[in-house]
């Protein structure tokens, strides 16, 4: 199955996937994997009947699995004029092309250098705001750093424990909404919108993408520079992530998103104060109080390590789950592999649109009734306090309490009845879903 425009979000990764099957250590999906494995020696394993109506499909699964040849990247399908005017109220024109030239951006996939005029003017951000004094981890994982694991709970760290903060997005609180982010030429035919997780060094390389994900409609997070997990990185280190790939996702679209989501979700008190100074509400996909977590894994298949019908036995788990919580979620799904769109296009999302009672598939922000301009700093009508005290919790059904936090993308949060939330990562694009993607 090829996708026409999406593809091109598989394939821009390609070299990059096939050095990190190499060498597992090293690049944004390497480390991906990496940290990933780490994970899994500490997981809690979720059980939950399975969904009829995605098992219904599973008699072609065996034609996805891992070792598909990757399609041909594809250009954008629609291109916009400088000047143009967005769908969003009171939203700038879009600006003129963007043109990439060295030595004004860092590097891919490294994180950036924190000594440049930009990142020192970002740091002013933080003035004024409580950052907490947490130590770094030793490498995003709780295997690698049991002292900071045993912390967990006090440092809000969701990696080990799924801590949250009632301050960050993990659900849709309607129940059977979830919130999608990805697929563009799946999500224009079938008339759905997502929520795009942007690594700012991708768009670098394929803005036209990025423009189109906008223009259509789609909500736009940021999702870092160089993918590294946050909990490892310096103050400095965290607002040059953050803001080189806000100041890329506005050179190319005018606009300025109001949320991120950290890679790996890996994501503490620190990180968390950091964002929020930065006027960012974190996104996170959903765990329940038992500890399942909804990932689909699909990376995996990609890696060659599970097939396609075990991932969707996994995505079985995920629909089962859904019945048992008074929300929607957000589910963690990825479209830098050709076979994780696949996967998406040809068996999960119509699975969960075929389902009984069905779901609806909403963006993260759309499924928390938040209007779409108040997902960017340019066009939200939203004056915040960033400085409001949160209260811990590891499940997420209290991540869904009315908070004015940050700028834009949290003040709505309303709890409620469920909904499903796709999002995508753009590692522009690495997509993930709400389905989550990364």
């Amino acid at each position: 199955m090829k996708l026409e425009t999406i593809a091109a979000l598989c394939t821009l990764v390609a070299a990059a996937n096939a050095h990190a099957a190499a060498k597992p250590d090293t690049g944004i999906f390497g480390r991906h994997a990496q940290l990933a494995q780490k994970r899994q020696e500490t997981a809690v394993a979720g059980a939950a009947a399975a969904a009829s109506s995605a098992s219904s499909a599973k008699a072609l699964q065996p034609l996805i699995t891992s070792g598909i040849p990757t399609g041909t990247t594809f250009a954008a399908s629609h291109t916009y004029a400088p000047g143009s005017t967005p769908s969003i109220s009171n939203a700038p024109p879009i600006p003129s092309a963007f043109v990439f030239k060295a030595g004004e951006w860092p590097a891919a996939d490294v994180v950036p250098p924190t000594n440049s005029p930009e990142v020192k003017e970002w740091m002013k951000e933080l003035e004024g705001h409580d950052i907490p004094n947490i130590n770094r981890t030793a490498d995003g994982s709780c295997v690698g750093d049991p002292v900071a694991a045993a912390e967990a709970e006090k440092r809000g760290w969701w990696t080990c424990g799924g801590w949250t903060r009632d301050t960050d997005i993990t659900i849709c609180p309607d129940k059977l909404t979830w919130g999608v982010r990805k697929l563009l030429s799946y999500l224009d035919q079938e008339k759905l919108s997502a929520t795009f997780f942007v690594v700012g060094s991708r768009c670098v390389e394929r803005p036209e993408l990025l423009l189109e994900e906008y223009m259509s409609g789609h909500e736009l997070s940021i999702h870092t520079w160089s993918h590294h997990a946050l909990t490892t990185l310096t103050n400095e280190q965290i607002v040059a992530e953050l803001g080189w790939t806000r100041k890329i996702i506005k050179e190319v679209t005018g606009v300025s998103p109001t949320s991120m989501r950290p890679p790996y979700g890996d994501m503490d008190d620190r990180v968390r104060a950091i964002a929020k100074a930065m006027g960012m509400t974190p996104i996170i996909w959903t765990r329940t109080a038992s500890g399942f977590s909804f990932d689909t894994f699909d990376w995996r298949v990609a890696a060659g390590q599970v097939t396609g019908a075990q991932q969707m036995d996994t995505f079985d788990q995920i629909l089962g789950n859904a019945s048992t919580i008074d929300t929607g979620f957000v589910v963690l799904q990825h479209d830098v592999h050709e076979i994780t769109v696949d996967l998406a296009v040809g068996y999960t999302l119509p699975g969960a649109r075929a389902h009984q009672p069905p779901f609806n598939l909403k963006r993260i922000g759309e499924c928390n009734n938040i209007p779409l301009s108040n997902m960017y700093r340019e066009t939200t009508t939203l004056v915040t306090d960033t400085n409001s005290t949160t209260k811990s919790s590891n499940t997420n059904t209290t991540a869904s309490g009315n908070t004015t936090d940050t700028q834009g993308a949290a003040a709505n949060k309303n709890a409620g009845s469920r909904t499903i939330a796709l999002s995508a990562v753009s590692g522009l694009i690495v997509l993930a879903s709400g389905l989550l993607l990364l």
